[in-house]
């Protein structure tokens, strides 16, 4: 095999698009591995628990290989369905992102490339990487791609029991904890999540505290558009020092931060005193057999029935024990926050590339969305073609 792909989420399932519409590699000679049913198991699952209708992205941020593919998918302007699409920057509508990765698996044949498995190690020799799985299986390729999201690190706060099943993270792996009655619930986060879950809940019924640390912070995007082009990144690019990089990271991103149309709702739904919202840290948590009591920085002190934190995911370099063992064996070189130092190729080792969380000093701010997915795919396609479909073979 020419190229393996760890992951079958936006970003394996983007660069196995591209490395065979673009960079010329056969179909038999790539393998996508994931452990979910199917390729983007785990982006379709998250985003139907939030509840959201429509993406923060625009619609030239997608999966297929030219910009304009969603668009025309949808059909032409005077015929499609109202909703498809959200203002400002034609936002896809959820159903329409979904239908269109199905359409970009279909097209490339993904599903007949997925491997059905846990990765457990990767050896680097000579002759490739050997990753061996949960099932036993081994397989040898000339080359890997790490396109390991954080979906498999929920950040959980420390108050949080984790063996209590009325306080649940929405994306912890298996998650499946949804109220299924009229309940009294205290969603945690003050980002998008947070934001739609909350919606959600308002809609089903439920009776809804939302708590933050801080007050509704607005932005349109996770970062400033001008990080996907030479605005910001040709001074990202030019820093050498990788803890500048890191920290010009943490503060392009708007963590914690809600669209305007997400916050409006959120807003006229506090004004109509249909949700409680409370700006403040969780200081104490009482379980209960009836109930579970949140005691607030604020002194305010709420009974719930459950819990669901919308709390986002770890910080932390992705990919687990596999990851740091690879690390250990192969002298893998890691800036002091732990992430890869890794080349324009997204090369952290001859035969190894990297995309998603793990190419962001390289990509910036950016690398972990779709638009990341599409740029890593720049890079990846430039290689191949300059160095042949197999490159490091």
């Amino acid at each position: 095999m020419d190229w393996l792909i760890i992951g079958g989420g936006i970003h394996g399932v983007h660069l196995a698009a591209r490395l065979l519409g673009e960079a010329g590699v056969a179909p038999e000679r790539l393998g996508i591995v994931d452990p979910g049913d199917r390729l983007l198991a785990r982006w379709r699952t998250s985003t139907a628990t939030t509840g959201m209708s429509h993406l923060r992205s625009p619609s030239v941020h997608h999966l297929d290989l030219q910009p304009g593919s969603l668009e025309r998918f949808a059909g032409k302007r005077k015929t499609r369905k109202p909703g498809l699409f959200a203002a400002p920057y034609a936002r896809p509508a959820l159903a329409l992102f979904n239908a269109h990765c199905d359409r970009v698996v279909k097209t490339f044949g993904l599903a007949d490339l997925h491997i059905q498995d846990r990765a457990m190690t990767c050896t680097v020799d000579c002759d490739g990487v050997g990753v061996e799985f949960a099932s036993g299986r081994e397989i040898t390729a000339r080359n890997l791609v790490l396109a390991i999201g954080a979906s498999e690190q929920p950040e959980w706060p420390n108050w949080a029991p984790r063996d209590d099943r009325r306080v649940q993270h929405i994306f912890e792996p298996g998650f499946d904890g949804w109220p299924s009655s009229s309940q009294t619930v205290a969603v945690i986060g003050g980002g998008i999540s947070a934001g739609h879950v909350a919606l959600r809940l308002l809609d089903e019924g439920h009776q809804v505290h939302l708590v933050s640390r801080h007050t509704l912070r607005q932005h349109q995007f996770d970062s400033d558009p001008g990080w996907l082009g030479p605005k910001f990144m040709s001074g990202f690019s030019r820093e050498r020092d990788l803890d500048r990089r890191r920290a010009l990271i943490a503060d392009a991103r708007h963590k914690g931060s809600v669209p305007p149309d997400v916050r409006g709702a959120l807003r006229r739904a506090f004004k109509c005193n249909q949700l409680r919202w409370h700006e403040g840290e969780v200081e104490g948590f009482d379980a209960r057999r009836n109930g579970l009591e949140l005691r607030l920085s604020t002194e305010a002190v709420l009974e719930v029935e459950s819990v669901l934190l919308a709390t986002g995911f770890s910080s932390g370099r992705p990919g687990g024990a596999m990851v740091d063992a690879l690390i250990a064996t192969a002298s893998l070189p890691c800036a002091s926050c732990g992430y890869p130092v890794i080349d324009s190729a997204l090369r952290w080792h001859p035969r190894i590339h990297v995309s998603g969380p793990l190419a962001e000093l390289e990509l910036g701010p950016t690398s972990r969305n779709i638009a990341g997915a599409r740029r890593a795919g720049d890079r990846l396609v430039d290689f191949v073609l300059t160095n042949g479909t197999t490159a490091a073979g």
